[in-house]
């Protein structure tokens, strides 16, 4: 029982929960162990840290939405205990975490979420992601937290520094205005769009804020361009995304082009792409049949991560992932546009912890990052991860955001994930350690 309850509490350090500077304490204890105490942490963990999936899909499918959950905590927590059971000092655990959280980044069924260094969101630390990104940020909670295991007090210092130093001012010369719709997703899915809306919402946004030169409505917004807008952008540039049956497709429009467009690269497994249709198929269909989606099919995904002009665009889930802000910037976005549709999170806190996930992005990336959601957060973020200007969620609503055009690349853009790089060292480092103890051929 001990570690199922420090596993709750160690989610009770990441977003959004305003304790993450007791993350390396709560770390500390468990650092030793086997299957068990990972297994059971991770009950705990992924238990608390992914409620809002029960919560906000059986609201919008009714008790039938929560069965995903049960499976999905199993399966986390099983790694957490396969982690554990491969881990003999705690020495190696630190590094095969921070291994283990990359490779939740990678292949077909990535979800790369409850990363250790999201306890950092809130703290002007946080600008440590612009050197080595959110895996080093989780690197130095665990290395502080084996520090705190053997008895080394002294850390909690540096570590309450980076809590409390301040961060210098920056200011953003261009503005945008960031459309929220707040359409029902499920409308959304039976084709109600609610184009009206976007153009509403866009005409009396700008005959208050006529300075804004870019308009951004969020993913999935509109079937197509809708006719008339010309008159209403007056030579500005619009970038939304569009609703097709293929791709999760985002378009950048001006004076009646299409100037370009992108096609959403990561899409969300058994959201957007339902992996091994061929064998579940039937299963697949009992579910959309019982969720009233009909027959939902696969979309298309684009073939290359590019930026829209200077614009840097994200897809919703593609935020989540550290690999794609970084590619967008390497191939010369100067700004960062996330086009989302959190309205799925319902109620829960599903959507707040999304949002500091992109929050981190603008760190890593040193670029501002500007989020329009359909139910929001609508927000403009800076390059060192504050939020400097947003609006309420769930209501419509229309933001006038600062932000800048930036050129050159963080550490972290030109050198990528190189704290992984050290993770594994540590991990071989502490096997190495333990193979060379006495005694341990005998045991």
């Amino acid at each position: 029982m001990r570690p199922f309850l420090l596993g709750l509490l160690l989610a009770l350090t990441l977003p959004p929960f305003p304790f993450g500077f007791f993350a390396p304490v709560v770390l500390a204890f468990l650092l030793q162990g086997g299957f068990r105490t990972g297994f059971l942490m991770g009950l705990g963990f992924w238990g608390l840290h992914l409620i809002w999936l029960p919560q906000s899909f059986a609201q919008l499918f009714g008790p039938l939405g929560a069965l995903p959950f049960l499976p999905l905590v199993l399966l986390k927590a099983l790694s957490f205990g396969l982690l554990f059971a491969l881990t003999p000092t705690p020495l190696a655990r630190v590094g095969g975490w921070v291994a283990l959280e990359w490779l939740t980044e990678q292949g077909d069924l990535a979800f790369p979420w409850g990363f250790l260094g999201y306890s950092l969101v809130e703290a002007p630390g946080r600008v440590l992601a612009a050197w080595g990104g959110v895996y080093l940020l989780s690197l130095l909670v665990l290395v502080l937290a084996w520090g705190l295991s053997e008895r080394r007090y002294w850390l909690l210092l540096p570590w309450g520094a980076l809590w409390l130093f301040p961060l210098p001012p920056v200011t953003g010369g261009e503005r945008a205005l960031l459309v929220q719709g707040n359409i029902n997703p499920l409308a959304k899915v039976q084709g109600e769009l609610g184009e009206e809306v976007y153009l509403r919402l866009t005409q009396e946004g700008l005959q208050r804020h006529p300075e804004a030169r870019l308009v951004v409505w969020p993913e999935t917004a509109v079937w197509q361009i809708p006719g008339g807008i010309d008159h209403l952008l007056e030579g500005r540039f619009l970038l939304t995304g569009l609703n097709l049956y293929g791709p999760n497709r985002a378009v950048l429009y001006q004076d009646g082009r299409t100037l370009g467009h992108y096609d959403k690269v990561r899409l969300v497994p058994f959201g957007e792409r339902f992996p091994f249709r061929e064998t579940l198929g039937g299963v697949y269909g009992f579910f959309f049949q019982a969720f009233g989606l009909g027959d939902l099919a696969d979309r298309t995904p684009g073939d290359r991560l590019a930026p829209l002009g200077p614009y840097g665009t994200m897809i919703c889930y593609e935020s989540a992932f550290p690999s794609v802000a970084r590619t967008l910037v390497r191939e010369g976005a100067g700004v960062l546009v996330l086009l989302t549709n959190d309205a799925w999170y319902g109620p829960s806190f599903g959507g707040k912890q999304h949002f500091a996930l992109g929050r981190l992005r603008a760190v890593e990336t040193g670029r501002w990052l500007l989020r329009a959601g359909n139910d929001g957060i609508t927000a403009s973020i800076d390059p060192y991860g504050r939020v400097v200007a947003q609006i309420p969620p769930h209501q419509e609503g229309y933001l006038l955001a600062p932000y800048g055009l930036k050129e050159g690349r963080t550490l972290y853009v030109r050198y990528g994930d190189w704290a992984v790089g050290v993770a594994l060292t540590l991990f071989l480092l502490g096997l190495i350690l333990r193979m060379r103890a006495p005694g341990w051929r005998n045991r």
